[in-house]
């Protein structure tokens, strides 16, 4: 392995674990290292302590030795998109950290929406603060600073209020020609608020915008402190504009060209479609967010995917131990995503909704995991997790349907990362049959969104003179990797589609759970 040139610093902070990626100039992985923490539900607030950021980081970086940090060329911070981080002008958070899982903006999110004539999804941090507006709320006046969780940690690092285009279209809707937040569109929104008397003007308290390749700053002296505690990462090393986890997966993924697109499946799932035009006409299930070079995509971003069948694969670990068994997780995992290849092509007949939270996608402000079967369903092992897995899809399904049948986008193969398709072949085969379209892993796809914030840090210090991003990873990081690709089994779509059709029966008796099931 080469580390006699630069290294380059990726650290991404995903839903369940922050992990950590060093990278050499070739884009091969030096090392990586990773730390579990857990978002809590608090008051009705999905949120994480911002303590256990701090933490989580200094314990990645712990794992690189001394002599690979003296050649770090360049560090990027990527999060999880969206929710509302609102700091006074003394730098204190005035609100728990709000995040994207959270479905409690309903009312700023339609009338946003319909004022824009653009969807704004209830995680975006413009719907929660209009909804803070809308409530009252005593803190709104003291706003110097609104941003998301990588623009925290930027900000607390280099000191520099500023965000990626991908992860800034997330916060409010961009202009792909000006590269920046769309000023007709922040015009409405100050005349929306003229009589509510912050005190602030909307762009003032927003992050400044970048576009991938562009400086954003340099480690501060407290900022090397904070991610180092003994010293080994000096200051001054340059930080590239911090980016959400969605563009993170389409640089990993070498999805940020124009018809290209990705997947990602964890605890959430979403699909990024590069767009060639605009949509014909806003769609409140589909999110237009952009690449980190500004260009639109297209975005079916759905809360729930595999939390729930996560819940499963841990209640079957335990019933093993409980017989004196050790089982390891991954080989547990293993075992059962391969089990569900052998069910039924629709799953035995079976019905399941994977909703831990609320979903905008199919209008529910609050989830309840349901399992349910028919009298004559053929209840056996294979089937139980190929309907979980199923579930896990269908929503996104529901969303992918608007692109294509209402806008005609045509699907190429998409590229498929995250923890659904880690046991070879399974997540793939069956996404494949969800979406009806090739769906290819990549082998670099488990390096994941650690590794993709790297490579735009690396894409920052190493770009030639007018190298585009697209190029720069079609030609320098992608060049070579080798991409399994599979086809739609016909019998796979065909059971799919027979589950979708209970799915979507099945949703008013979710309707009915969280209604009557009460927290």
């Amino acid at each position: 392995m080469n580390v006699q040139g630069k290294t380059f610093l990726g650290i991404e902070l995903g839903s369940t674990r922050i992990k950590a990626a060093l990278i050499n100039e070739e884009f091969d992985t030096i090392l990586s290292s990773g730390f579990d923490w857990e978002n809590r539900y608090e008051n009705g607030i999905w949120t994480y302590d911002l303590d256990d950021v701090w933490t989580g980081l200094q314990s990645c970086v712990r794992e690189i030795p001394d002599e690979y940090k003296d050649n770090i060329g360049c560090i990027g911070i990527s999060a999880m998109m969206h929710g509302y981080l609102p700091f006074n002008k003394d730098g204190e958070l005035l609100t728990g950290f709000r995040t994207w899982r959270n479905t409690i903006t309903g009312e700023a999110a339609e009338n946003l929406s319909e004022l824009f004539s653009f969807n704004i999804p209830q995680r975006w941090s413009i719907a929660h603060l209009y909804q803070a507006i809308l409530n009252g709320e005593e803190h709104v006046k003291d706003i110097a600073f609104l941003t998301t969780l990588a623009g925290y940690v930027h900000y607390k690092l280099t000191g520099d209020k500023v965000l990626g285009i991908g992860d800034a279209s997330g916060m409010f809707p961009i202009d792909s020609e000006a590269l920046n937040y769309n000023a007709g569109m922040l015009a409405k929104f100050s005349s929306l608020t003229a009589s509510t008397g912050e005190g602030w003007n909307l762009i003032d308290i927003l992050p400044k915008v970048y576009a991938a390749g562009e400086g954003a700053g340099t480690l501060t002296p407290d900022g090397a402190r904070l991610l180092d505690p003994a010293g080994g990462i000096k200051a001054g090393i340059s930080v590239c504009p911090p980016e959400g986890d969605a563009g993170t997966g389409m640089v990993a993924t070498n999805s940020v060209a124009e018809r290209t697109g990705n997947v990602s499946a964890g605890t959430s799932i979403f699909a990024m479609i590069v767009l060639e035009k605009e949509l014909s006409r806003l769609y409140p299930q589909i999110d237009m967010v952009t690449t980190p070079t500004g260009k639109p995509v297209a975005m079916v971003h759905c809360n729930n995917c595999s939390s729930d069948l996560d819940a499963w694969v841990q209640l079957f670990g335990e019933a093993s131990e409980l017989m004196g068994g050790n089982t390891d997780k991954s080989a547990l995992y293993e075992a059962l995503y391969r089990a569900a290849l052998e069910g039924d092509p629709d799953g035995g007949g079976m019905f399941s909704c994977n909703y831990l939270s609320g979903e905008h996608t199919t209008g529910f402000e609050q989830g309840r995991p349901l399992f349910a079967r028919m009298p004559d369903s053929n209840f056996t092992l294979a089937n139980f997790f190929r309907t979980l897995l199923f579930s896990s899809m269908a929503t996104l399904k529901l969303g992918m349907d608007i692109l294509t049948e209402k806008e005609s986008v045509k699907l190429g193969q998409l590229l498929a990362h995250g923890g659904l398709f880690k046991t070879k072949e399974v997540g793939q085969r069956l996404m494949a049959a969800a979406l009806g379209a090739p769906v290819a892993v990549m082998e670099s796809a488990s390096e994941g969104g650690a590794w993709g914030i790297a490579l735009l840090a690396a894409y920052s210090s190493l770009k030639k003179e007018g190298e585009s991003l697209e190029t720069f990873l079609a030609n320098r990081v992608f060049g070579k990797t080798q991409v399994w690709s599979l086809e739609p089994d016909e019998e796979d779509s065909r059971g799919f589609a027979e589950f979708m059709e209970r799915y979507k029966a099945g949703l008013a008796v979710e309707r009915a759970a969280v209604d009557n099931l009460k927290e």
